[in-house]
């Protein structure tokens, strides 16, 4: 991956948020706009400094063959005297083996209060890398307890330009479970605030089970129980019951979580681009 049309204008919305100043990106990002190519080269740094006043531009690979500021492996921890007022990464962790690595790396690269910027495969990329991303990693991840704030996480369907869907963050134990048919990026813009941790990162409903596990499991009713005793005294019922429980579970799923990204599954918040861009 390197720099397309959504990566170009999530560029352009978080460079509205703050500054780009000293950029680091990790992988050299290519230009895959065609036009952006031609005018600037092929790669981004010309992009970055002369469209979005960015003050220089390094970039970190593991081999020179694209002709990288630094050849490092990211699987590896970084030392670096150097430090970031953002770093991007369009596409290029899910190509690393050790992503808790990379992803510290990152933040080692970081100077406080800078930002990080991830433009990354989430479904229906499989085969593309190693990895494919969720929101909840990074809603997860660059938490205010772990020294991150202004996190905010978006869904972009490849095949429509104009449209992403702003991910509400989890919570009350439930899962911000997407479908789609067609391949999805995660968009994700973050700030490093102070010192940073990766030390304690968990999947937010199982902490929410966690932390009220203590609770009093209700019991169930009467006649929940006689019902359940009756399915399992006969076997042909039970079967019945249990294939009419999985079609309507599926059936209600499917309406939930469509397999378009859509304002009817409730984790998301369907946003114009433009609209984005332009405030």
């Amino acid at each position: 991956m390197g720099i397309d049309i959504h990566a170009l204008n999530f560029l352009r919305y978080v460079s509205k948020k703050k500054a780009l100043g000293r950029v680091a990106t990790i992988g050299r990002q290519s230009l895959m706009v065609p036009r952006a190519y031609v005018e600037f080269g092929g790669f981004c740094e010309q992009l970055l400094i002369k469209r979005f006043d960015a003050m220089f531009v390094d970039s970190y690979d593991y081999s020179d063959f694209e002709g990288a500021t630094y050849v490092l492996d990211m699987n590896k921890p970084v030392v670096s005297e150097k430090e970031y007022d953002t770093l991007i990464d369009c596409g290029c962790i899910e190509h690393i083996y050790n992503v808790p690595q990379a992803l510290t790396n990152i933040s080692l690269l970081c100077a406080r209060g800078g930002q990080i910027v991830h433009v990354l495969p989430a479904n229906n990329f499989c085969g593309h890398g190693f990895w494919q991303f969720s929101p909840e990693l990074f809603f997860s991840l660059y938490s205010e307890r772990n020294g991150y704030s202004e996190t905010e996480v978006f869904l972009a369907d490849l095949t429509k330009e104009n449209d992403w869907f702003e991910v509400k963050q989890p919570n009350d134990g439930q899962r911000a479970n997407v479908a789609s048919s067609s391949p999805l990026y995660v968009l994700c813009r973050t700030r490093k605030l102070s010192d940073f941790s990766h030390e304690n990162v968990q999947q937010s409903d199982y902490v929410y089970a966690w932390e009220h596990s203590a609770e009093v499991t209700r019991q169930p009713s009467r006649l929940v129980g006689a019902a359940k005793k009756l399915m399992r005294s006969n076997p042909l019922l039970y079967r019945s019951s249990l294939s009419v429980y999985e079609r309507t579970k599926a059936a209600l799923g499917g309406i939930r979580n469509p397999t378009t990204l859509s304002n009817i599954n409730h984790h998301l918040r369907k946003r114009d681009v433009s609209e984005l861009l332009a405030s």
